[in-house]
């Protein structure tokens, strides 16, 4: 059984760039929507307010998961801790859904319940700060995200890339930045209703529909982070990759068995059971492995550990 342990910091050193770039538009989205619902009284901009701070605690949330995810192996966690960032990616779902969408929905009917004011109380400021905020969130936080799930698409339907994503980073700024554009969106129909009507109603109305959009991309963020926790395998293409390498090396028969599992956004778990041909002594198994090894790591490069047993017969 031979072990091969490689650190692949790309794909994360690029996924912690774009978190960064979400952090600092979010931060100051979120101050400049507070002012302007401090001064319009509105719950749909209040609402903006609390999804944008939720957002920037949600950045922390990966950047520390990010941290803890880079440490070295040890007896307590022999495989490294890689599989933390989704275990704080998991936690960016469920403060979404607690931070953000409850308290939008509860602001919401709140108003609706009691709408006070005619609904035009700094209606231009707030217009202005959705734009200038749709600005930021476009440019700095949506752009290189969509720029970097487009290049891992490939040519495969959008369900399919979120399915077989491994990159929890990438998911959550997509996900989190699509949902804020939707909701400015929202909150910007909100207001105009409410200022054209004269009737706050409707920006109560906006906060809860603001609330429903978060819990969806909470549940949609929880459900892929929760198979990526319980130990997900490679992608189809990559097992395809590992088990073509395998048998490329001649002393191989066949594959008896491939297991794959997901450490990290950059590194793979692969264990396999190899049938070698009759006759060839333990030192040409033990090349044969090493070979087998490099072929491995060289089709699909976050194959970082990888166990060779080769079968009794």
């Amino acid at each position: 059984m031979v072990e091969r342990d490689t650190t692949l910091p790309t794909m994360a050193a690029e996924s912690k760039r774009l978190v960064i770039l979400a952090l600092i538009a979010n931060v100051g989205i979120a101050i400049t929507k507070f002012g302007a619902a401090a001064i319009s009284g509105s719950s749909a901009m209040l609402s903006e307010g609390i999804h944008s701070l939720a957002d920037s605690a949600n950045q922390l949330f990966l950047l520390r998961g990010h941290a803890a995810s880079r440490y070295d192996a040890s007896v307590q966690h022999p495989y490294g801790r890689g599989m933390e960032i989704y275990f704080w990616s998991f936690m960016v779902a469920v403060f979404l859904f607690v931070g953000g969408s409850v308290l939008s929905i509860v602001m919401g009917v709140d108003k609706i319940r009691h709408p006070h004011g005619h609904g035009g109380e700094g209606f231009w400021l707030s217009m202005g700060v959705l734009v200038i905020a749709a600005l930021f969130e476009g440019l700095i936080a949506f752009r290189p995200a969509l720029k970097q799930f487009n290049k891992q698409r490939a040519g495969r339907t959008i369900t399919k890339t979120v399915k077989e994503s491994k990159d929890p980073s990438l998911l959550v700024v997509l996900f989190e930045d699509s949902a804020a554009i939707v909701g400015l969106f929202i909150a910007a129909v909100g207001l105009t209703a409410a200022y054209l009507t004269e009737n706050a109603l409707w920006d109560g109305i906006a906060s809860v529909l603001i609330g429903l959009l978060l819990a969806g991309v909470a549940f949609i963020l929880a459900i892929e982070m929760k198979s990526l926790l319980i130990g997900e395998s490679a992608t189809r293409e990559e097992r395809a990759k590992i088990r073509t390498a395998a048998l490329s090396v001649g002393e191989v028969k066949t594959v008896d068995r491939l297991l794959t599992m997901q450490l990290a956004p950059d590194e793979i778990l692969v264990t396999m059971d190899l049938d070698f041909d009759e006759g060839i002594g333990g030192d040409d198994i033990e090349s044969a492995i090493v070979e087998i090894e490099q072929r491995i790591s060289e089709a699909v490069p976050s194959a970082t550990r990888i166990f060779i047993e080769p079968v009794d017969r």
